[in-house]
This record gives C-alpha cells, sequence and structure tokens, in this order.
C-alpha cells in the first residue's frame, strides 16, 4: 500500500481540509499518516482532535509517495518551522507530488519550492496571503486547486475534497 504523509499543525489546524484530503488519499488506496510538530495530540480550529504518529523532526521523505500541508490558523507557525521547510525542499527535489492547502502554500512559500510555479493560497480579503507568494517567485492562480508539475495547492476547505483526489492522481517518480 502507498503511504501518504500528512502534516497538521500540533494546534489549530483546518479539520475540514484535513479530512477531505485525507478521504480522497485514502478512497485511491493510500495510507495516510500525521505529522506535526511533535508526536501526540492534535487540536483542530473545529474542536476535532487527532494523533500524530510522528514529529516532523523524523520525517524520512522516502519513506511516502505523498506529502502535503494541511492548512488552518496554527499552520502559520509551520512557516519558519525549520523541520516543515526541510520536508518541502526534500519532497520537492526528490520528486515527490507535494502539497498544501489553505495558507499552508506559505509554508512552500518559504521552503523557496513555489519559484516560478503556478499556485495558489487562501487570502484574508486583503491580498496578504497572494502577496507572500508572489514575493517568493509563485505565479497566483485564482482557482480552487492548482497544480504546477509535482507541486499541488488549494485554496481552503471548499476545495479539500477535490485537492485529495487530485494529490492522490499525481504521477510522481514513486508513484507505484
Amino acid at each position: 500500500m502507498s503511504s501518504a504523509l500528512l502534516i497538521i499543525a500540533q494546534n489549530n489546524y483546518q479539520d475540514r481540509e484535513l479530512e477531505g484530503t485525507r478521504k480522497g488519499l485514502i478512497a485511491a488506496g493510500f495510507d495516510v499518516v500525521l505529522a506535526s510538530s511533535e508526536a501526540g495530540t492534535c487540536t483542530g480550529k473545529f474542536g476535532g482532535s487527532e494523533v500524530a504518529t510522528i514529529a516532523l523532526k523524523d520525517v524520512r521523505i522516502d519513506a511516502y509517495e505523498r506529502i502535503a500541508f494541511i492548512g488552518g490558523p496554527g499552520a502559520e507557525a509551520l512557516v519558519t518551522h525549520e523541520e516543515a521547510l526541510r520536508i518541502a525542499r526534500e519532497a520537492a527535489a526528490s520528486g515527490t507530488p507535494l502539497g498544501a492547502i489553505c495558507i499552508a502554500p506559505l509554508i512552500l512559500a518559504a521552503a523557496g519550492v513555489l519559484q516560478g510555479k503556478q499556485a495558489t493560497v487562501w487570502d484574508d480579503g486583503y491580498g496578504t496571503q497572494i502577496r507572500e507568494l508572489e514575493r517568493a517567485g509563485a505565479i497566483f492562480v485564482d482557482a480552487p486547486v492548482v497544480e504546477d508539475g509535482l507541486l499541488l495547492t488549494g485554496n481552503g476547505p471548499a476545495a479539500a475534497g477535490a485537492f485529495g483526489k487530485r494529490l492522490a492522481k499525481m504521477d510522481g517518480k514513486k508513484h507505484l
């Protein structure tokens, strides 16, 4: 069975984005593993509770066929988290399909993997997150889900189902 790694914030991950993305991957036959800053209980923005079975510092890219960062207010802490940035860089360099939804594309931007790539992001209505993507060299596309090579971005909870299905279908070098 193929494995997908979903990375969530320890606190305030977006429950609906996690659920929609996970459902799409599971329906396609993926085993889904959750990771966070630390292994253990994580709490969602809407009161959900999940257990991350692996800490970011222990993630080995070659153990997964897909990797995605889930958004929510807590995902902002991962924009400066060195292990999250390492994972994004290593996944992009290895040919592993890499995704991020909601505000999480800012993690990919901070890691430098969106340079010259089309991407979408949740925005606060003032263009703040769009400007962050563009500062990192991304080409903003106003669409629910945007795929560019092995990078996939989604703009929020309503896109989570489509994001998960599209992530599952991406054809990376490690796809079995």
